[in-house]
């Protein structure tokens, strides 16, 4: 019997779900026979669809694509296992495997759209309840989505996330010292956090800058006042940045600084890891249980814990090169072959089932 992967996520822009969804489904084309990949046709990532040999069904797209024409599809093809990775699946399809990255829509709820919140209200307990099996991306994720949905322990499985091969340290001439964040339009992401734990370290006596990637037209700027910031001079906002240039900024930070209030898994340390950066992480939700020692963590709700290692970190060469030589040792857990390896036993697990 052969598997169908919902790969709609290929006409979508690409966040970590579907850097997760396509990574996954390229090990796995390359691991498994029998195994198809079908979308809408409003393909937006091209390269993967071509190296998935990935195939076009039905005419409509989006969600109508997702609830009608897919499961007319597999019901044409004898009811096949569907593999779904990014977070949605059809909803009176059976025999599927879903995949919920994380239930923070449940936690923050006002930093999400009504719309998305009356969608996902509707859709995921009847996902969970109605799949085979359940595949999220930490312990952690596992345990909340158990907690709010009363999902049995035994019905999930965790696939941990990885790093892009792309990801390797790029370090360039000495030049300025940093610290390196990454912003993002959503509240539990601890945005404002980082430039008041900013501000005190500067008062303090700190001379390192702080670098800021992020959109400056994103949500989350237009809702904070930047101007006390903006006229900082230590202070770099550079926009949105390419990949390459990511890792060059990532590979000659002085550290990486991550503080977020809730994620499922957390790939931007670990991809500051896989690029030999030290990183500062919130030490709440996952981020304990990915990065264990490999990280410094701070108070996400206190900024001065943030100042705190900040200097610490500024200070210590070789408190530096010991977190870079953690890093190493902790990015070596995560890879997308072992990933599609752990969600190839839970296909075997199901696939001959009616």
């Amino acid at each position: 019997m052969y598997i169908v992967v919902n790969a709609r996520f290929l006409t979508q822009s690409v966040t970590g779900v579907q850097r997760f969804a396509m990574e996954i489904c390229l090990k796995l084309k390359d691991s498994m026979d029998n195994i198809e990949f079908v979308t809408p046709s409003n393909v937006m990532q091209q390269e993967v669809f071509n190296a998935l040999d990935a195939k076009i069904v039905g005419k409509r797209h989006g969600h109508l694509w997702e609830q009608i024409d897919l499961p007319q599809y597999l019901r044409k093809k004898g009811n096949p296992l569907l593999i779904n990775l990014a977070n949605t699946a059809p909803l009176f399809y059976k025999n599927k495997v879903v995949t919920i990255h994380d239930v923070a829509y449940k936690v923050f709820p006002q930093t999400y759209p009504k719309s998305f919140l009356m969608f996902y209200s509707f859709i995921i307990p009847r996902l969970l309840h109605g799949a085979k099996h359940v595949i999220t991306v930490s312990e952690f994720s596992k345990s909340e989505i158990c907690k709010f949905y009363g999902v049995l322990n035994d019905k999930v499985s965790v696939v941990y996330n990885a790093v892009s091969e792309s990801f390797t340290p790029k370090p360039t001439v000495d030049g300025q010292r940093y610290f390196l964040a990454v912003s993002s339009m959503n509240y539990r992401k601890n945005f404002i956090y980082i430039l008041e734990a900013f501000a005190k370290y500067q008062k303090q006596g700190g001379k390192e800058a702080l670098y800021i990637i992020g959109d400056l037209k994103n949500k989350s700027f237009k809702e904070i006042d930047l101007s006390q910031y903006k006229n900082n001079k230590q202070i770099k906002f550079l926009g949105r940045v390419s990949d390459e240039d990511l890792i060059a900024y990532y590979s000659n930070a002085l550290a990486f600084i991550y503080p977020s209030f809730y994620e499922g898994f957390g790939i931007p340390p670990l991809e500051a890891q896989a690029c030999g950066c030290p990183a500062i992480c919130a030490d709440a939700s996952c981020l304990p249980e990915i990065f264990g020692d490999s990280v410094l963590y701070c108070n996400p709700y206190h900024a001065s814990s943030l100042v705190e290692v900040m200097e610490i970190l500024a200070s210590d060469t070789n408190l530096c090169q010991s977190q870079i030589e953690e890093g190493k040792k902790n990015l070596s857990r995560y890879s997308w072959q072992k990933s599609a390896e752990q969600l190839m036993n839970v296909i075997k697990t199901y696939q001959d089932y009616d």
